[in-house]
């Protein structure tokens, strides 16, 4: 792949109070949308006991909440074109907070799938909404910042994980333990998300990022399939880490969810500092190199000899792919005006990503085991390095778009 022109310039603008303010409400976005999935998904072995679920049962649930999610984030691009990110962000991220309450109150099965369809669909629309705000922010600050609001996800994500375990081991009833941690949720949506961008707030952000007119679809591409691959990635360590650990190394106690709990501690410890690292630079070589930390990590998974190497390389994995989502997004949004659709159909190859990674990794574990089942992520991710210089694609700006600054 020929190497791209680098982009142009992001002339830092001046900030102003509601520059601020949107910064933070995104911020609490990313958040309480972070808080609310690991709510539901550190508690989806307690419904599958509530509901009697066989593994096969419990795999279709797990994966109908991709597949609708997909089409949420979909829906999202032109409604987000017409009346802005800020309005669908709000409506639908009430609505994650609705189902992930709800969900620990419903006793019928049907409605146990009902409510995974509905989630889909509105954490889709949260997914793709969300980082069009973030763009929008960014681009108005003329530097990267992304990377640093996925790291309040991560935050809000291993404190919807903590909160759970503290109310097991308190005994705390299933009902009370999802909902109340999505009021804490609901409280910080309604204070502070009214403060995101409106329509004409992110449209004054385009010109003053100096953007093309319109969106370019070719250089959209190299971004979907980093996004896939990435989550190829995520999908293996989600959902099979555990059971490697079990299985390939006969780990037990609390080593077996140690390793994931180190590859979300690495991710969040790495977004911190990754925007500064973009900024210092470029996003194209600091994307190949986590792509080449994260296969490196990988790998390590599938030879490691004991426990301690595992473990450490599972902390890898986080570390390399940690920068790849946010990054995507950020140049998606880079491309042109009205990049609604870029940045959504850039979040629709997360969810294709993770279901075509829980299909391929789940069969090679059940045909090959649990070590060999790394490998496929392994070749996936290492091959976003090919595809890492489509994160800085050379852009003109708009004929006659200010310059700012």
């Amino acid at each position: 792949m020929p190497t791209p022109s680098p982009a142009p310039a992001r002339l830092p603008v001046p900030r102003d109070r509601r520059d601020r303010q949107a910064r933070v409400a995104t911020s609490a976005a990313f958040f309480v949308q972070g808080l609310c999935f690991a709510t539901l998904l550190t508690h989806v072995i307690d419904l599958q006991r509530r509901f009697g679920l066989s593994d096969d049962d419990l795999l279709l649930v797990l994966l109908l909440v991709p597949v609708i999610a997909g089409a949420g984030s979909a829906v999202a691009a032109p409604l987000a074109a017409r009346y802005g990110s800020g309005p669908v962000l709000r409506i639908s991220q009430a609505g994650v907070c609705g189902v992930v309450a709800l969900s620990g109150w419903n006793d019928r099965l049907a409605g146990l799938y009902v409510l995974s369809a509905v989630f889909g669909l509105f954490v889709g629309a949260v997914d793709a909404a969300m980082n069009m705000q973030a763009v929008a922010v960014e681009r108005r600050y003329g530097m990267s910042v992304l990377t640093g609001f996925h790291a309040v996800w991560s935050v809000g994500s291993m404190l919807g994980a903590g909160v759970n375990s503290a109310f097991s081991a308190l005994g705390v009833g299933l009902g009370w333990s999802f909902t109340v941690p999505v009021l804490v949720g609901v409280v910080i949506s309604a204070v502070m998300l009214p403060r995101l961008y409106d329509r004409d707030g992110e449209r004054a952000t385009e010109r003053a990022a100096r953007v093309a007119a319109r969106t370019p679809w070719r250089p959209i591409i190299p971004l979907c399939l980093a996004m896939a691959f990435l989550y190829v990635g995520d999908a293996a360590v989600s959902n099979y880490s555990t059971f490697y650990m079990q299985n390939a190394l006969a780990a037990s106690g609390w080593l077996v969810p140690f390793a994931y709990l180190l590859y979300q501690a690495a991710m969040l410890l790495a977004r911190v500092p990754g925007d500064l690292a973009v900024r210092r630079y470029g996003p194209a070589p600091v994307v190949r190199a986590g792509a080449v930390i994260a296969a490196a990590g990988t790998l390590g998974v599938v030879l490691a000899p004991g426990v301690l190497v595992a473990v450490l390389a599972f902390g890898l994995i986080g570390v390399g792919l940690s920068i790849i989502a946010p990054q995507s997004f950020s140049a998606a949004g880079r491309l042109g005006a009205g990049a609604e659709t870029a940045i959504a159909r850039v979040n629709l190859f997360n969810y294709v990503g993770f279901l075509v990674g829980a299909a391929v990794v789940g069969a090679v574990n059940d045909t090959a085991g649990a070590r060999t089942a790394f490998v496929p992520a392994a070749v996936a991710v290492a091959l976003i390095v090919v595809l890492a210089g489509g994160f800085q694609p050379k852009v003109e700006p708009a004929p006659g778009a200010p310059v700012p600054g």
